[in-house]
């Protein structure tokens, strides 16, 4: 199978199989989302799901977070992993909204990555999730299910395999691509014990024909 073929399969498995893949983080608009995601750094979608209605219930918006002290805002965020770096994280990143962009989440990846806690990824995730932008965030779990099924070959950074995705997968695909590659890799392709029984990526994946041969 070339590469194009093995691209071809996934692709046409995840379209059949996930057609409506989207992230677990629980958003209602853009600044709910951007809390979100950068609180989820080596934390749990279910943790920060858990942890951000209280956030969202004192401060609804960019002014009120911009307001926040780090004292009141803590307290909040305490059972989060990180939760002293998050805390000021959201404090800047609010504050250089309403001081750097008038109060108005930027939309795209030079803009976001210049805010306190958005790096590459998160930048990635908010574009491509919010406003549909062909832009693939990589995660542990995209970086490893790309490498096992051999959509990626030799990548050693996320920004290795973020431009190896994004020069195969079809445009317009991209942004639900980034769904996909994740739910896979959180629920099936798992990091010690590969469901590979359950997995319908089978006739696809390197590693699963490794085994096989092994």
């Amino acid at each position: 199978m070339t590469k194009k073929e093995r691209y071809q399969f996934v692709i046409d498995w995840f379209e059949k199989h996930a057609p409506n893949a989207e992230t677990e983080l629980l958003y209602d608009n853009v600044y709910q989302l951007l809390v979100a995601v950068i609180l989820s750094a080596q934390c749990t979608d279910k943790r920060v799901n858990m942890t951000t209605p209280a956030i969202f219930e004192k401060y609804p918006d960019i002014p009120a977070l911009s307001k926040a002290t780090f004292d009141e805002l803590f307290p909040l965020i305490r059972s989060i992993s990180y939760p002293n770096n998050k805390t000021k994280h959201l404090i800047g990143m609010a504050n250089m909204v309403m001081d750097d962009f008038g109060g108005n989440i930027p939309d795209t990846v030079p803009e976001l990555i210049k805010l306190p806690g958005v790096g590459r990824k998160t930048a990635n995730v908010i574009t491509s999730v919010v406003h549909q932008q062909p832009n693939m965030a990589v995660d542990t779990h995209v970086f490893r299910v790309a490498a096992r099924i051999g959509l990626t070959t030799n990548a050693k950074t996320p920004l290795q395999t973020e431009l190896q995705l994004i020069k195969m997968i079809p445009k317009e695909k991209i942004y639900i691509a980034h769904h996909w590659l994740i739910l896979h890799g959180r629920y099936i392709c798992v990091a010690r014990s590969p469901k590979c029984g359950e997995c319908g990526l089978r006739p696809a994946c390197k590693y699963y024909q490794q085994l096989i041969k092994a």
